[in-house]
């Protein structure tokens, strides 16, 4: 089963915010397969703005981070497809764009669920199911994914 990161999930894995939920975020991280596990370029590019301006790092340690985030997991590309599809799902349920290129991003790439605090839990468009990693009750999907 393919599964997409949302940028919540990554910026918290950067330990933006705090100890605890750093822990957490790779703790979830750790146990997800890495060959079916993907991230957008736009998570990417807005964990890149996070870590420069909320957590204050230097743009080199940033980028260094990005990097080595692409080169665990596998990278949806923002096409042209992905940008007309996320409009669509902009107008059509109201969300802001940039969160629609990142969940559009994962149904081009074919992933099952989304893992965010960011969006409606349980609402599901084009086969993809946003799901909240971090509630005490998982999705049935990702509690099989992360049996051992």
């Amino acid at each position: 089963m393919r599964v997409a990161l949302d940028t919540n999930v990554m910026a918290y894995a950067e330990g933006v915010n705090g100890e605890p939920k750093k822990t957490e975020a790779l703790n979830l991280i750790h146990r997800l397969p890495t060959q079916s596990t993907f991230l957008s370029v736009q998570v990417l590019g807005e964990l890149f703005h996070v870590l420069v301006r909320k957590s204050n790092r230097s743009p080199d340690s940033a980028k260094k981070a990005i990097l080595a985030w692409q080169d665990t997991f596998e990278i949806i590309e923002t096409s042209r497809e992905v940008l007309v599809a996320a409009m669509d799902l902009s107008m059509d349920h109201n969300f802001r764009l940039w969160d629609a290129v990142i969940f559009a991003a994962a149904a081009a790439a074919d992933c099952r669920l989304l893992l965010t605090e960011d969006l409606q839990d349980g609402f599901t468009w084009h086969g993809v199911t946003v799901t909240n990693p971090f509630s005490t009750s998982k999705h049935d999907l990702l509690a099989a994914l992360l049996r051992p």
